[in-house]
């Protein structure tokens, strides 16, 4: 049995919950999130009109969405670490210079994406 109890369907369903009030938290407090889902907006359309094929738009909106996923990834990881004070420590400061350094390479891999598909 699942640690919180549900089983099945229900699980899936709380799960779907929790996910959806971990975006609108992010939309809420996360300026770069809001920022990365505005380039999103505009480019989601885009990608699947400038895409050449199934594979191409996969590409081209795939990158996207991955900077979406980093962006939150790093935006839990400053939550957690802010949690606990506003002490300033090598470790935390290291941590989040981490999750920066992951939403840059998102945004490269992103670009590069993008270049590549719209060159050829």
């Amino acid at each position: 049995m699942a640690a919180s109890g549900h089983r099945g369907l229900t699980r899936i369903v709380k799960a779907a919950g929790y996910s959806w009030k971990g975006l609108c938290s992010t939309f809420r407090h996360e300026a770069a999130f809001r920022q990365e889902l505005m380039a999103c907006a505009v480019l989601f359309p885009l990608a699947l009109w400038l895409g050449e094929g199934g594979v191409e738009r996969a590409l081209l909106l795939g990158s996207l969405i991955l900077v979406l996923i980093v962006e939150l990834l790093n935006s839990g990881l400053e939550a957690a670490i802010d949690r606990f004070g506003g002490e300033r420590h090598a470790l935390s400061a290291r941590a989040k210079d981490m999750g920066s350094a992951a939403v840059l390479l998102a945004l490269v891999h992103a670009a590069l994406v993008w270049g590549l598909v719209l060159v050829n």
